[in-house]
């Protein structure tokens, strides 16, 4: 092609690109008469020739060549549109128009045949129209837009869109589908993935904002988006955290897809991080979810200045516990066994250290956690009330780098190694404690001689291999040992492991293979004075292997589904005699073992730009397995000795029990306005794992049981409605939400259980049912120098045991409160930023106190006393609330410096409130009396100096 043809041809595109792109303002008429003066030429033409041929992954351009030898035809175009284009076609006698769009038809190129000159000009994107509509002139403005896409003001000049160049901030105008004159429509979908050009890692929680409207998409959690754009010239306005914000131009000529490929822009963090999640509360069509980021524990003021995303989690509406210093988390009214919580898709079953002071995590390799509440999305199972999805950080490919903290109580430290320059990283985190100097510093001489320590490490290993290839595997493994007394020694320990492969299957499928092993145990030296000294174990393991896939099917669908198999292996417990002289009997209880599977699909569909719904069903199956003997009970008669109708002996892997069915896992969401919506869900789940304890809030000694012959797995159904509102630019963020919850099959015990090592537990147990109801409300500030929140929860969670038996009945059959149930619950979370480095903090709680039983009377049997106790948690303890304080302050600024640094000075419980853990009874003298313990009674301060570099 000559240099005059090339300029002709590019002339043409751009005249057809003007017309139909509106990139330029021009009188439609005056344009539709040039292309009338054409069709006018084109009508004396001569018929279209036919072609011959076969073509086997030939290059586009040797193809038209081809062509141009077996008719009077020139093709016009300029190379770079169809360099690195391949061809597999058979024609045979095909008329050259048919073929031609047969060529064409998986590419962005029209073509446009002038007859009478034997010119075939090639186009991109765009299309030229030969003839007129009927009654062209005199159309009305509404009627024109069907021919030529409406125009808009103020749009620059056309550019031809360059890929080399989206690695970069400025880029060219993105010109995205194919002209077709058949299907010509006011809007198009446009799609795509956020991914870091740096890293190649997809960009999650992206905000896509259409300039000059609200209409906004947000990225997923795998840098997916879809958005529907009017068709021509549109601006779109990217930001996300840690992302340089970015203005995108795109020019809508059909549906199609397109990349973005981000800059990494630290240096605007503060105000990236309001307008990546800028809708997100409102347009998701889950109900009751909640994203913590690691860095928003930060600036917190917690006990002893340790940074902790569950403490901050307990700040939200709906979540608490069951008093200050408790281990595990109470979730709408669910007992704290009924969390699922999970780290790098692995299963932690005691995420806390130091009888829940701490979390087990290290805060400088955690990234953050999502919570779901209310639901639960299709591919979690196994527990009726909540996940928390805990997610590590990826290592730094370009340089090494790490982050760390000195405190009064432990110590952090966390490296990031790059193995592989912008592809593989490794993350190193390991934390102690050195915790004795507190148990000394107390008044309680039997605590003072105690000591305790605990600490945990994590390593993780990323590779992004290629594109559509990458690799994750953490290993992690945390340890506590205290004494409280001294002839004892208790220690518990977490060890798990998961590798993940993330794959792309084609532009619309990606796809995740997960293994991973998890298991927890604890154990008790005991070495007394007399020959009773013996080691005490117990252990769970789990593993699963898990498989899903997400599918954009188009703009309506987007499928995910998979399944999962999950195998238990528990040591129920076990006593050994601790020495030769020892004179305690060895205790073994038989191991047991289960199989838990899944398969799930869920459809999230978009009926419209307003309503978004999300279907799913999940089948959940267990088998309780051999090798056990197992007991059968007379019907409906209590489980004792003396209702023992038979013993059952089980082969090894024989199927002793099977639970499970469908869970309905069904949400959505309404807009009244961008900013206003208005939620729905109703989800039905199994629980096949249980807690054995019969102390009011939850040891880190608790056993975990698999539901068997006599031990029916627990179910949960729960109905939530809510409504979301964003203020003044989305600065802040009000949530009110309502939800009903009904449990079947929750255990309890019998006064006086005998639990641990008990080989007939069934006998020590109740199942019941269960209800929890509340309202829950949070106001959120997200920018400005002074913002947190403001959370209020009101709740009730409620248990019934009736039974025709009295052994087997608590409280005559009736609703009574469970350890947990907090009806008021109030948490304000502010910080104040005075400077770019001074900023205070504070933290305030109050909570209903807790239930409690107590004795109300004594009577005399037999020459004895005895104490009259009332119905089960009648009473309640005191009110708990807190108040602490903290001041932050920033090193300098400055960008080369060795480490950056972070100082945290705090005071917890400022006000000094005695607030209750337990309240306990003694008999003095014939008296009963009642005795009060706190975990922080006074004022704790605490300076933490952290690091970074």
């Amino acid at each position: 092609m000559t240099s005059q043809q090339k300029d002709n041809c590019l002339l043409l595109s751009i005249i057809a690109n003007i017309s139909f792109s509106n990139t330029i303002k021009l009188h439609n008429n005056l344009l539709l008469f040039l292309l009338f003066i054409i069709g006018i030429s084109n009508t004396y033409s001569q018929e279209l020739p036919t072609i011959n041929g076969q073509y086997a992954a030939i290059p586009l351009q040797e193809v038209l060549i081809d062509i141009e030898k077996q008719t009077d035809f020139e093709f016009f175009f300029i190379e770079s549109w169809i360099s690195g284009v391949i061809i597999t076609k058979t024609f045979d006698n095909e008329n050259i128009n048919s073929a031609l769009q047969s060529i064409f038809e998986n590419t962005s190129l029209n073509f446009y045949i002038e007859k009478t000159s034997n010119r075939i000009v090639l186009l991109e994107n765009t299309i030229v129209y030969d003839e007129l509509p009927n009654s062209f002139f005199g159309l009305e403005e509404t009627e024109q837009e069907n021919v030529v896409i409406k125009q808009k003001t103020n749009i620059p000049p056309p550019t031809f869109y360059n890929t080399t160049n989206q690695n970069k901030q400025e880029y060219n105008i993105a010109k995205v589908g194919k002209s077709d004159p058949n299907n010509l429509q006011e809007t198009y979908l446009l799609s795509g993935k956020a991914i870091n050009s740096k890293t190649g890692d997809p960009i999650q929680d992206l905000a896509i904002r259409v300039k000059g409207t609200n209409q906004i998409t947000v990225t997923d959690v795998t840098g997916n988006y879809k958005l529907e754009l009017p068709a021509g010239y549109n601006e779109l306005s990217l930001r996300a955290m840690g992302i340089a914000a970015t203005v995108r131009k795109v020019i809508m000529f059909n549906n199609g897809s397109l990349d973005l490929l981000m800059e990494e822009g630290l240096q605007q963090l503060d105000e990236v991080v309001v307008e990546a999640d800028a809708f997100k509360n409102v347009e998701e069509s889950i109900t009751g979810s909640e994203q913590i980021d690691s860095e928003e524990s930060k600036n917190i003021p917690l006990v002893l200045g340790e940074r902790d995303i569950l403490s901050v989690a307990k700040a939200l509406p709906g979540i608490s516990s069951a008093g200050e210093g408790a281990m595990g988390l109470n979730v709408r009214g669910g007992k704290t066994d009924q969390n699922l919580v999970l780290l790098d898709d692995a299963v932690i079953y005691n995420p806390q250290h130091f009888f829940g002071i701490f979390q087990a995590l290290n805060p400088f390799t955690t990234k953050g956690v999502d919570i779901y509440k209310g639901a639960i999305p299709v591919e979690f199972g196994g527990r009726i009330s909540s996940v928390f999805d805990i997610r590590t950080k990826n290592g730094n490919v370009e340089k090494f780098s790490g982050e760390g903290s000195i405190g009064p109580v432990t110590a952090n430290l966390a490296l990031e190694i790059p193995l592989e320059k912008e592809k593989s990283s490794l993350v190193v985190g390991g934390r102690g404690a050195y915790a004795d100097w507190i148990l000394r510093s107390l008044d309680d001489e039997a605590l003072s001689n105690s000591n305790a320590s605990f600490f945990d490490g994590i390593l993780k290993y990323h590779n992004k291999i290629n594109e559509k290839n990458e690799v994750k595997a953490t290993a992690y493994y945390s340890r506590d040992a205290f004494s409280i007394t001294s002839d004892s020694l208790y220690n518990y320990d977490n060890r798990l492991f998961s590798v993940r492969w993330d794959h792309r299957i084609g532009d619309k499928t990606n796809s995740a293979l997960i293994v991973d092993n998890s298991n927890y145990g604890f154990g008790i030296d005991f070495d007394g004075e007399t020959n009773t000294d013996f080691n005490l174990d117990y252990s769970i393991n789990e593993t699963e292997l898990k498989y899903k896939l997400r599918t954009s099917l188009n703009d309506k669908h987007t499928l995910d589904y998979g399944g999962s198999a999950k195998y238990y292996s528990v040591n129920p417990g076990s006593i050994e005699p601790d020495g030769s002289e020892s004179d305690v009997n060895e205790i073994s209880i038989d191991n047991e073992q289960a199989l838990e599977a899944a398969l799930f699909i869920g459809d999230e569909i978009t009926v419209s730009d307003k309503l978004s719904v999300n279907l799913g069903v999940r089948y959940a199956f267990f088998a309780a397995l051999g090798e056990a003997t197992q007991r059968t009970y007379e019907d409906g008669m209590p489980k004792n000795e003396s209702t023992v109708q038979d013993t059952l002996a089980y082969s090894s892997n024989e199927n002793i029990k099977t639970y499970g069915g469908p869970e309905a896992r069904v949400s959505a969401r309404y807009l009244f306005t961008p900013d206003f919506s208005v939620k729905a869900s109703l989800n039905n789940s199994y629980q096949f794992l249980h807690t054995l304890s019969n102390n009011t809030t939850v040891s880190p000694i608790d056993t975990w049981k698999l539901s068997d012959l006599n031990i029916d797995a627990q179910k949960g159904y729960q109905a939530s409605l809510g409504f979301y509102k964003n203020f003044k630019e989305n600065e802040y963020e009000l949530s009110i939400e309502g939800y009903y919850k009904k449990m079947e099959n929750v255990l309890d015990f019998k006064t006086g259980a005998n639990l641990f090592l008990n080989e007939n537990v069934e006998t020590q147990i109740l199942q019941g049912d269960g209800k929890a109801y509340g309202v829950e409300f949070l106001l959120k500030k997200k920018s400005g120098d002074l913002n947190g929140w403001l959370s209020y929860t009101y709740s009730r969670s409620l248990y019934r045991f009736d039974s025709e038996f009295s052994e087997e009945r608590i409280n005559n059959g009736e609703f009574f409160p469970s350890n947990f149930d907090k009806p008021h619950d109030v948490s304000v979370i502010t910080n104040y930023r005075f400077t770019k480095r001074y900023s205070i903090s504070a933290n305030f709680v109050y909570q209903t106190g807790r239930p409690i039983t107590y004795p109300v009377g004594t009577f005399r049997f037999n020459n004895a006393d005895f104490v009259a106790f009332s119905d089960r948690n009648e009473f309640r303890i005191p009110d708990f609330y807190r108040l602490d304080l903290g001041l932050n302050i920033e090193g300098n600024h400055k960008k080369n410096k060795l480490a950056h640094s972070f100082v945290t000075i705090s005071v917890y419980n400022v006000l000094g409130r005695n607030n209750p853990y337990s309240v306990f009874f003694v008999t003095d003298d014939g008296e009963v009396k009642a005795l009060q313990s706190s975990i922080f009674s006074i004022p704790i301060p605490s300076i933490t100096y952290n690091f970074k570099f």
